[in-house]
């Protein structure tokens, strides 16, 4: 059982609501970035904003992930890692509803940045949360839910940014929708909160140590392997429905080649930490996502029309798999809650920061060139980059205290 249950499960709700709860506010996650796709071509016609700028609509909530998720540590430190997540949750719903005002230019960047830092807190402590609340042998199929909610959340969000847009009769309208989503998520992880905090109160915390590991070589290890994921994954995510429109595909219909890639990591986000509960060696399982991704980008770079709903598929297992097995290593190279919340600070604050970058440089090469093959073919580079990081990545390292 986990510290918390053997210190007093009654003060907290039963662990299928927390799962709830979990799966509410981790939904919220990836709506802010992957509705904004779809819609490049109608934002940056009405408001006159040009590829690099349309990058940074992702970009923002990357580049907050980064630089505010030691912020999340401390903020967890002084009340407790549910209540901040709960106030994660209203960052989300307050900052994606700004975003309805979004036909002048700065409450779309100003709502994007709020929920950029409602990603950041959440995500953040979320996997140290995972830890803590549940028993060790189900870390793997909790964080395969936490991915599930995750990219479902990003799947439906891509799928129907243009329907939205439709029914609903403006683009701004179809960006703040998700707030709703927000408030659900602001309601379910309720319990979790009160129950947290009474368990707080009857059992005051140890001091613990929220400084970031800087010295330890594992915490630069997990940190290096996710910025590469990182940035391939948020460029891939800005730029393959533009990739398909600029081809003279409808933007509806690349709205449902960018759900096809959600859904795939979707339920590769899922199997993959499922097996991690079963594969000691987890390098098999990153290296067989790299393989995927690195597929998905060959064919993007080479032959993207030849079988575009392959690629796209491919690249998302890839990514999928390697961004939930990332959780994973995050949780197993903690060895405490405490360990796992710094770890996690550190490896977001580097990662988030570098793969923030990635959206608006692939915006800015597609510029310069005129094409999107540069774009692939660099990605496609970074992965192989991934693949030699992995080989470091081996069972035994060095736990973060």
């Amino acid at each position: 059982m986990s510290s918390l249950e053997n210190a007093g499960r009654r003060h907290l709700p039963p662990l299928w609501v927390m799962a709830l709860g979990l799966v509410a506010v981790a939904a919220n996650l990836r709506t802010v970035m992957a509705s904004v796709p779809p819609l490049v071509q109608t934002i940056s016609s009405d408001l006159g904003l040009s590829n690099a700028a349309m990058g940074a609509l992702t970009t923002l909530p990357v580049l907050c992930m980064g630089v505010f998720a030691p912020t999340a540590q401390r903020l967890a430190s002084r009340i407790g890692a549910a209540a901040a997540v709960e106030a994660a949750a209203a960052c989300l719903a307050v900052g994606t509803a700004l975003r309805f005002f979004g036909g002048q230019v700065w409450p779309l960047y100003a709502g994007t940045f709020v929920a950029g830092v409602g990603i950041a807190i959440g995500g953040t402590l979320l996997p140290g949360l995972v830890k803590e609340l549940f028993p060790p042998q189900r870390a793997g199929l909790v964080t395969g839910l936490y991915m599930f909610a995750m990219m479902g959340g990003a799947t439906a969000s891509s799928a129907l940014a243009v329907p939205l847009r439709d029914r609903l009769g403006s683009w701004e309208g179809s960006l703040a929708s998700w707030s709703l989503l927000g408030v659900v998520g602001l309601l379910a992880w309720l319990p979790v909160t009160r129950g947290a905090s009474r368990h707080r109160a009857a059992n005051p915390p140890v001091a613990v140590d929220h400084r970031l590991p800087w010295r330890h070589t594992t915490a630069w290890l997990v940190a290096a392997y996710l910025s590469v994921q990182s940035w391939q994954f948020y460029s891939s995510l800005a730029w393959l429905a533009p990739t398909y429109v600029a081809e003279g595909w409808d933007p509806t219909r690349a709205g449902y080649l960018l759900s096809a890639f959600s859904f795939a990591q979707l339920v590769s986000g899922l199997v993959g930490p499922t097996l991690s509960d079963r594969v000691h060696e987890h390098r098999l399982l990153l290296f067989g996502a790299g393989a995927f991704g690195l597929v998905g980008l060959l064919g993007l770079w080479l032959a993207p029309e030849a079988a575009p709903w392959v690629w796209a598929v491919v690249l998302g297992l890839g990514q999928g798999a390697a961004f939930s097995l990332a959780l994973v290593l995050i949780v197993d190279y903690g060895a405490t809650p405490a360990g796992s919340g710094r770890l996690a600070g550190m490896a977001f604050l580097i990662s988030y920061t570098i793969a923030s970058l990635g959206p608006t440089t692939m915006g800015a090469v597609r510029d310069a060139t005129g094409g999107f093959d540069a774009v692939w073919l660099s990605l496609m580079l970074v992965m192989v980059v991934q693949l030699a990081l992995v080989r470091q990545l081996r069972p035994g390292l060095r736990q973060v205290p």
